[in-house]
């Protein structure tokens, strides 16, 4: 009878915390969210916002830029390899206008260089399938990026600190901001332009006017401030707003460098995965995923758009791409099967505080919507390989001890 008792009480609890937490709005929670995160990991400050299939836009913040002075969604924040995004976009749009071809090897546009082969495609550049050095996995050029910080590095000095190749191109996937300092390169040789002047063609179509691409142009004011230690490990974490960047913004043009603000990055999203910037055979063509083992929270990779982990999106499919710079985490995630972007931002790195945060916007969406259930819990670690082992390791001794139960069962029959 107390055990019944105690059953029912948990049940009855449980009822009633669902029905408490589905009176309180959707912006609430969300809102909750952001204020319980950076206070949890201790970071000052972070720019949220998702936009819904409808149109409805929802934008939050939380804590502080530097001092007293408030995050404001007005505020830039930087974007890292989220750039990568948009580079592929622009890429395709190049490919629809017939300029270039994604089986275009590489010594259609550029001279040769050093440890480049340059029968590799445009296509592999984008997927991270060319097997090209990461010319940051050299400390050389960290040494010397710190020897001065206000240096402009062209892509061909940095192209100089790249060594031999991890794989053969089109046998192995690698992540690599060398593909997509080749792919600036190209698109430049191609237009005869930049990338912030080729990119500001597509922008202004969709409304978006807070996008500033720093190795070009010049940032405004509005810059949520960043905290960090400057890619020195061990360094104490500070305001690092002003500390010399050229040299580290330079090195990265190309696969970074994107300056912008949660809501206009969730309208690219909108935009671009919705379909509008974009035709279908190009979209057919970016969201052709390379499979491979999971890394971090990616678990594959198309063309400038990375597919995360289950567990990461609580079993739903998600596609978009995470980025990192001096101070900021950011991530662009869009849900397919529910047409919603998400988008946020932090002025810290690194840190987890931007995963997680993602994470419990995307879980308190899914409730919203009824799409969250005990699966999303249990079936994403299906993703992860070793889950895997464990799941059939466990299985397999529960059959022998199923076996050796059957076996002694008969004998005492006998």
């Amino acid at each position: 009878m107390k055990l019944k008792i105690l059953l029912f009480s948990i049940i009855t609890y449980f009822f009633i915390l669902c029905s408490s937490e589905s009176q309180i709005p959707l912006e609430d929670k969300l809102q909750k969210v952001l204020d319980k995160e950076i206070s949890k990991y201790n970071v000052n400050g972070v720019s949220a916002a998702v936009i819904f299939s409808d149109g409805k836009i929802w934008n939050g913040v939380s804590g502080i830029s530097h001092d007293t002075v408030t995050i404001k969604p007005e505020m830039l924040f930087a974007i890292g390899s989220i750039t990568k995004n948009f580079i592929a976009a622009l890429t395709l749009k190049l490919v629809e206008e017939e300029a270039l071809s994604l089986d275009d090897p590489l010594y259609n546009w550029l001279p040769n260089y050093t440890f480049v082969d340059n029968n590799i495609t445009i296509r592999q550049l984008l997927n991270h399938t060319s097997g090209l050095y990461m010319f940051w996995d050299n400390q050389d050029i960290w040494d010397d990026l710190r020897k001065d910080r206000t240096k402009n590095w062209s892509p061909e000095q940095v192209l100089k600190y790249i060594k031999e190749p991890y794989f053969k191109a089109g046998n192995g996937w690698r992540y690599s901001n060398t593909n997509y300092l080749l792919l600036a390169m190209i698109i430049n040789k191609v237009t005869g332009s930049n990338l912030s002047m080729e990119l500001e063609k597509y922008f202004q179509p969709l409304g978006i006017s807070n996008f500033y691409v720093s190795q070009e142009e010049k940032l405004p004011q509005n810059l949520a401030h960043v905290y960090g230690d400057n890619f020195q490990p061990g360094s104490l974490i500070r305001d690092i707003t002003f500390v010399p960047r050229t040299s580290h913004e330079s090195i990265t043009y190309g696969s970074s460098g994107i300056f912008t603000t949660a809501k206009d990055l969730a309208l690219w999203s909108q935009n671009l995965f919705g379909g509008k910037i974009l035709n279908t055979n190009s979209m057919n063509e970016m969201l052709t995923f390379i499979k491979f083992r999971s890394v971090a929270n990616m678990r594959a990779y198309g063309l400038g758009v990375q597919e995360y982990t289950r567990q990461f999106s609580w079993g739903k499919r998600a596609i978009g791409h995470g980025g990192g710079n001096i101070g900021t985490t950011t991530y662009m995630v869009y849900l397919p099967d529910y047409q919603i972007s998400i988008v946020v931002m932090i002025n810290a790195f690194p840190n987890k505080c931007a995963d997680t945060i993602t994470r419990g916007i995307i879980k308190s969406i899914l409730k919203d919507l009824n799409s969250f259930s005990l699966s999303s819990y249990l079936l994403p670690y299906f993703d992860d390989y070793r889950f895997r082992y464990i799941a059939l390791f466990a299985v397999a001794i529960w059959l022998i001890m199923i076996i050796n139960y059957i076996r002694k069962r008969r004998k005492s029959l006998k």
